[in-house]
């Protein structure tokens, strides 16, 4: 293998984390701790990549504003080679990420310059110099970002590559309809989801029944469980679980972002699937001790 080992594609975000002290209050005030955080799911895949280890590229869109300025210097102070297109028309994408205090989070969105992606934009030279190709589903999700996403997927395919796709959020997966994501991630080496998508995807209630429908468009089915662990199911039949690594939770914000690092970046240089996902599940445990997505 020549090149960086891992590509991902995908959403890079500012972070504004709210740490709600209790059930927010309609109307009023809740007192909160509130910092600015590094994050997409994409970006923070590539920042945990770069923490354990590997070789890892990140490829994505910012705007020409501090924020994106920012984006781009904390990725690479974390060891990620990165290829970003600056946008001058719109910011860098930014989410409100409230986190309430189980540590459960809801997101808020501002995709920004994340969903204005050119086919022009794509670095294909650079995609096709790594071994593995790792889509985040908000790059499938988004209209503005889908033809390039699916161009790269194009291209690792044609370069001998290995890719992934990761689900991303039930909300939208629901909204857009599960066909068509399917049919997008079709082929794909591995799919990973929680169990929310992958509900959404399957109509599958118990998660190692959606597994199973996913792998009639995946070769290997990972679905993300919380506290609960994770499972995989092969083409193959093969299945696997684990438990979720003890951890206290502050915030649950990149748990999952952490877990598709640790189990691809193990895969991805020949580890069996049950410790692929034991070291995701470790990644994850540490991911929900602090707070933010990234290490």
């Amino acid at each position: 293998m020549t090149g960086t080992g891992v590509v991902v594609l995908g959403d890079v975000m500012t972070d504004v984390v709210v740490l709600a002290s209790g059930d927010l209050a309609r109307g009023s005030d809740v007192a909160a701790r509130i910092a600015t955080r590094g994050g997409g799911s994409a970006a923070n895949v590539a920042a945990w990549l770069a923490a354990d280890g590997h070789d890892v590229a990140f490829v994505g869109r910012v705007g020409t504003d501090a924020f994106g300025d920012a984006a781009v210097l904390e990725l690479e102070r974390a060891g990620v080679t990165v290829h970003v297109t600056r946008d001058s028309g719109v910011q860098t994408g930014t989410c409100v990420v409230i986190v309430d205090p189980g540590g459960e989070r809801t997101m808020l969105p501002d995709a920004g310059a994340n969903d204005r992606w050119r086919l022009d934009d794509l670095p294909i030279d650079d995609i096709r110099g790594g071994s593995h190709l790792h889509v985040s589903g908000y790059a499938l999700l988004r209209e503005g970002s889908r033809d390039a996403a699916l161009a790269a997927l194009a291209a690792a395919r044609e370069a001998g590559m290995s890719t992934s796709i990761d689900a991303s959020s039930s909300a939208p997966l629901a909204a857009l309809g599960p066909d068509r994501f399917l049919h997008w991630a079709k082929g794909a080496d591995i799919g990973l989801a929680n169990a929310d998508e992958a509900t959404a995807l399957t109509g599958e209630v118990d998660p190692q029944a959606a597994a199973e429908a996913l792998t009639a468009h995946v070769g290997i089915a990972v679905v993300k469980l919380g506290a609960d662990g994770a499972i995989a199911v092969d083409r193959d039949g093969g299945r696997w679980s684990v438990a979720a690594a003890p951890a206290p939770v502050l915030d649950t914000t990149g748990a999952g972002d952490a877990f598709a690092a640790g189990f691809l970046g193990s895969w991805s240089r020949g580890a069996a699937l049950l410790e692929a996902l034991e070291h995701g599940a470790r990644l994850a445990g540490r991911a929900v001790a602090r707070v933010g997505g990234r290490p």
